[in-house]
């Protein structure tokens, strides 16, 4: 093919059709409740009932969106306003805001809580940080620091090793590259009906009770996609 016809076809299938003769998409992501008991006695249940109404109506915002973009106008998407871009953004937003909760539902509430120094978790933090107690130290800060959103330890995939992240809101300051491990729910939602302001008590019962279990198998799973890359 000459230089010239390959242009042309890249100029045809880079032109957008026009509103009126696009093509339905058909291909809406859904998402789906799932259900976490909680054990904890760390949260009242009026506090578990709110947080887990909240989680189920990103649920359904999440599943609205992504049938709403199948049908949305791309001939007229711009980065001023177009309806495509507001529908983008949404999608993110709540996209995070379903899979943050199920992850930290998931890593909290074991009241039976425990990490043993053989343990992988254990040694890839002790590498990354220094000390298993530095790692929390930096992940209390992390709380503190965020401006309602979550505490995230990740594998970062260009790093190659485990930090600690601040994501404000569910999609702001959001790292590129990076497998969570450990999620750490910190919005005032999140601990106002029982600690009121103080986050850092909150933060501190949540960790008492970190399922290990579940984030070990985290970190396994990290640490195999962390060869495939090499």
């Amino acid at each position: 093919m000459k230089k010239n016809e390959v242009a042309e076809l890249i100029k045809e299938t880079l032109t957008l059709k026009s509103d009126e003769d696009q093509e339905i998409l058909n291909e809406a992501l859904v998402a789906q409740v799932k259900t976490y008991t909680l054990p904890t006695e760390a949260l009242s249940q009026s506090n578990k009932k709110n947080h887990f109404e909240l989680y189920g109506q990103y649920v359904k915002d999440f599943n609205r969106i992504s049938a709403e973009l199948d049908a949305a106008p791309r001939g007229n998407a711009n980065s001023n306003h177009s309806l495509f871009r507001s529908l983008k953004i949404d999608e993110t937003y709540n996209l995070n805001a379903v899979y943050l909760h199920e992850l930290f539902f998931a890593n909290i509430g074991d009241l039976q809580s425990e990490i043993t120094m053989d343990t992988l978790s254990f040694m890839r933090l002790e590498r990354d940080f220094g000390s298993f107690d530095e790692w929390q130290r930096d992940f209390l800060a992390c709380a503190k620091a965020s401006r309602c959103g979550w505490v995230v330890t990740g594998y970062n995939t260009f790093t190659r090793s485990y930090m600690n992240y601040v994501v404000d809101l569910h999609s702001i300051n959001v790292p590129i590259g990076v497998i969570p491990v450990i999620v750490m729910d910190v919005w005032q939602h999140a601990y106002y009906k029982d600690y009121l302001k103080n986050v850092t008590e909150y933060t501190v019962n949540m960790m008492r009770e970190l399922n290990w279990s579940v984030i070990e198998s985290r970190f396994e799973r990290s640490e195999k996609i962390a060869e495939v890359l090499k």
